[in-house]
């Protein structure tokens, strides 16, 4: 089998948040096909117990420690240098001596590299004889710029000029490399439009493990007898999501309290900050933090939602909820790269009062969206949709060629 490296900004196991639910998937996909020779993060000192897991994939693994504290004072050199402040937080000396003498001694020929952080390790002349492919996953420079528009001074300006410097290295990378992939065809289009000198940008959507997520009545609820709920999921460190539940359950949750007076808001995920902690002294709002499973959470809901104000790429709380057969309620930002036909089972609320309405209306009576779910095991199938990317890391085969073609977006 031929060997590859594979380089991720954070471990890929276990599939518990966003990122590494797309990155676990690669990561499988990949070791069917290759030998994996994986270079990867650890930022939660709780995830070193998979290091084992990952053994019996890759036929080597080399994960580092990453604290977040000491990494984020160490990408203030970027203040100093001009860089964006991403690279010099996920910067190591001891990953990059392992690149060069795991590419020098192995015969690697091909690089797959997780998001625009860890390209700095294959960002060098001697690396131009790799096949190198880099998912930037959404384009993140934009996402930063968003980040601005929604801060106050000085992280404001923080966040606008990691937005810009961000900008100017992944136009650099996309040039460099030799293809480049996205999480859908809007952010791949977006990335084109930005880049117009890059070629070979296309897309892999993600997928669902709908085996997992499928309903089952019969778990046990973990809500009271008769409650009418609303939920969220996600990891709650995350500065989005924690804005989403701000949002709903301080300015949109008291309107439906007044109409659905026992109406639950239940915030479900990892790592809730004390911000988000606090929304819990609010009538009718629970904080769970993290749970061992959520999907008797999304299961005895009446609806999910996804009230996202700032986002990128396609949303897994989105899809995870509606392979669960649940209606979804979401915000426009939320609906990015999910072309199901707005209606019944998936609700678009744009202001306030579109959620107001769409939340009492499903919580008057609870409804199921089998429909929601049959589209997911059509369109989120992870093998299917990683076709693409096997095609931008092995052009040279007949199939992969035809999934290049159809994925790829033209650049200039």
């Amino acid at each position: 089998m031929e060997r590859i490296l594979y380089l991720a900004h954070r471990i890929p196991y276990p599939p518990n948040k966003g990122d590494k639910i797309r990155s676990y998937h690669v990561l499988r996909y990949l070791a069917e096909r290759y030998q994996v020779y994986l270079g990867a993060f650890v930022d939660d000192p709780r995830d070193w117990r998979y290091a084992e897991t990952l053994q019996r994939w890759c036929r080597q693994c080399r994960l580092l420690p990453l604290p977040p504290r000491r990494a984020r004072l160490r990408s203030l050199r970027g203040l100093l240098t001009g860089a964006p402040l991403t690279l010099p937080y996920y910067r190591d000396a001891r990953m990059a001596d392992w690149v060069r003498q795991c590419v020098a001694e192995q015969g690697i020929e091909t690089a797959f590299v997780f998001s625009s952080s860890m390209a700095q390790y294959l960002d060098a002349d001697e690396f131009t004889g790799l096949r190198r492919v880099i998912d930037f996953v959404d384009v993140d420079s934009d996402k930063w710029e968003q980040y601005s528009r929604a801060q106050r001074w000085p992280m404001s300006w923080v966040y606008r000029r990691e937005g810009r410097r961000l900008d100017r290295y992944e136009r650099r990378i996309a040039q460099c490399f030799d293809a480049s992939v996205f999480v859908s065809a809007e952010e791949a289009a977006l990335f084109a439009q930005r880049v117009p000198a890059a070629c070979n940008i296309g897309y892999y959507d993600n997928g669902v493990d709908w085996g997992y997520f499928t309903p089952r009545p019969e778990i046990d609820s973990p809500f009271d007898p008769g409650a009418r709920v609303l939920v969220f999921t996600g990891a709650m460190d995350y500065w989005a999501n924690a804005d989403a539940v701000n949002w709903f359950a301080s300015d949109i949750f008291p309107a439906v309290r007044e109409q659905v007076p026992d109406a639950l808001f239940a915030i479900v995920g990892a790592r809730p900050t004390e911000a988000v902690r606090r929304l819990e002294r609010l009538p009718g709002v629970r904080v769970t933090g993290a749970v061992e499973d959520i999907r008797p959470y999304l299961e005895h809901a009446h609806a999910a939602v996804a009230p996202l104000r700032i986002a990128r790429g396609v949303q897994n709380k989105v899809l995870e909820a509606m392979a669960m057969a649940r209606p979804v309620i979401a915000s426009p930002q939320a609906l990015d790269g999910i072309d199901y036909p707005v209606g019944a089972d998936l609700r678009r609320a744009e202001t306030e009062a579109q959620f107001v309405s769409a939340a009492v209306e499903l919580l008057g009576e609870r409804q199921t969206a089998p429909a929601a779910r049959d589209w997911i095991r059509r369109r989120y199938d992870w093998d299917i949709n990683l076709s693409r990317l096997q095609a931008m890391l092995d052009p040279g085969t007949g199939r992969a060629a035809d999934a290049l073609l159809a994925g790829a977006v033209p650049g200039g």
